[in-house]
């Protein structure tokens, strides 16, 4: 499954010892692909290093970035659906371009796109992404 994870998602899920891992590991170990723009590992590497500091966010980075599992696309439309917080649209963009399957986010700013004929974006909690990932584990 091709997913775009928001920033507040991915910190919740880097760490072995929260319940989000799997997350995580999800595609790390390929069984999602994580859709990304430079624009949004710019953001990630900002609010990691602010976090966690440089050595921690370098690591994350080049995890993601080695990582043959999470395909860079190039956005070459900007929609501008959340108005609320225009940065957030990075995310819808990079789904909307790599026909993604959920942008993961527990950000209330993407509402919006359950209310939006146009672009067709599905947004999904942390949470139910979670138990989508361990239902999909307990089939296979």
């Amino acid at each position: 499954m091709r997913i775009v994870l928001d920033t507040n998602c991915l910190i919740q899920s880097i760490s072995p010892h929260s319940a989000y891992h799997v997350v995580w590991e999800s595609f790390v170990n390929g069984e999602n692909t994580l859709c990304v723009t430079n624009d949004i590992i710019e953001e990630y590497v900002e609010i990691l290093q602010r976090l966690f500091g440089f050595r921690f966010a370098e690591n994350v980075v080049k995890t993601i970035v080695n990582s043959p599992f999470v395909e860079f696309v190039t956005p070459y439309y900007q929609f501008h659906v959340i108005e609320a917080d225009p940065d957030d649209n990075k995310f819808v963009d990079c789904a909307i371009a790599a026909v993604a399957r959920f942008i993961v986010s527990n950000d209330h700013h993407f509402d919006v796109l359950r209310h939006t004929v146009y672009p067709v974006v599905d947004v999904i909690i942390l949470d139910d992404f979670l138990k989508l990932i361990q239902r999909q584990k307990t089939i296979n």
